[in-house]
């Protein structure tokens, strides 16, 4: 892991851990306990059903493919990403690496997998502009300054996904020029993974299709947290709570290089819940029970994953 990393881990952890000391232990504690072992459940099960649309979102891409396969390596694409030390990049080649193990060449995996993140990042977008739009028609454009802090996301998130698409169109032809050079052995696969991605590109109604279901994936995420807050015992509408969520979404995406966005998620609850008549110990405990449904559900999808890896490992032919 690079300097860089375990350094934003641990500035993101240290802040996070003065917000709970600073808001008061005990009030956030007494927040995550109302919500009862019954109201967790809930909560593991409604992203159990988010991980079944992200995956639709991931299928829809590839004719005849495996719905069930790609859950599954969505649910590891992400556990790794949260609950590993790694950047959101880390996770997104695990989810890579379980659909080779699932029976797809890498030229299938890779492709399908950078189209969704392009179809899923514009959705994140729009995601971010329905918050603005709700938070602007309630408070006004200006209030708290909060739209300076959330246009700097959807910058980054808009000059991502450019740098995205111009890479797939034209950086792969460069990358097989490169490679017919310099390593010949790796120009096939280059090659192969050209022809995937203009595939993919030649049906515009799979992307509409995928782009539409990463929508209700980031609308359903809004939900998540109108769920948490309520079963906490908070008084929020779901409009609300979408505004609230796509905003985290756009501070979370600024911080792309902290692994699971350390602190900077329970920052940006605590700061955005009492915009909307929320106490800031609820949004911390909003965010420690989303840590906790991560690792509840993370931990045991990664050791299958590991477990897959050494029956891979074992049954490969020795030398």
């Amino acid at each position: 892991m690079k300097i860089g990393v375990i350094l934003a881990a641990l500035a993101g952890l240290a802040l996070a851990a003065w917000l709970v000391f600073h808001i008061g232990f005990a009030s956030v504690l007494g927040a995550v306990a109302s919500v009862g072992w019954s109201g967790f459940a809930i909560l593991c099960v409604f992203q159990l059903a988010l991980f079944a649309v992200l995956g639709a979102a991931w299928c829809a891409l590839i004719p005849n493919g495996r719905f069930v396969t790609f859950i599954w390596s969505r649910m590891v694409r992400d556990s790794a990403g949260e609950v590993l030390p790694f950047s959101q990049f880390g996770g997104i080649l695990v989810g890579e690496r379980t659909l080779v193990l699932n029976g797809y060449s890498t030229p299938a995996a890779f492709a399908p997998s950078t189209v969704d993140l392009t179809t899923e990042m514009l959705e994140q977008v729009a995601f971010i502009a329905l918050g603005i739009a709700i938070f602007a028609a309630r408070y006004g454009i200006h209030a708290g300054g909060l739209p300076a802090a959330t246009l700097a996301g959807v910058a980054f998130v808009i000059a991502g996904s450019i740098a995205f698409i111009v890479l797939q169109r034209r950086g792969v032809g460069l990358a097989a020029s490169l490679a017919a050079r310099l390593l010949p052995a790796a120009e096939q696969h280059t090659q192969a993974f050209g022809r995937e991605l203009e595939a993919l590109y030649a049906s515009p109604a799979r992307l509409a299709a995928s782009s539409f279901v990463h929508l209700i994936g980031w609308i359903a995420s809004g939900i998540a947290l109108w769920l948490a807050i309520r079963l906490i015992g908070g008084n929020i509408d779901i409009a609300g709570a979408i505004a609230i969520e796509s905003i985290l979404c756009a501070l979370r995406s600024a911080a792309v290089v902290v692994p699971g966005a350390l602190g900077v998620q329970e920052a940006g609850y605590a700061l955005l819940l009492p915009l909307f008549g929320l106490p800031a110990e609820m949004g911390l405990a909003v965010s420690l029970l989303k840590r906790a449904r991560e690792i509840v559900i993370g931990v045991p999808v990664l050791l299958a994953w590991q477990g897959m890896e050494g029956r891979r490992a074992l049954a490969a032919p020795k030398p």
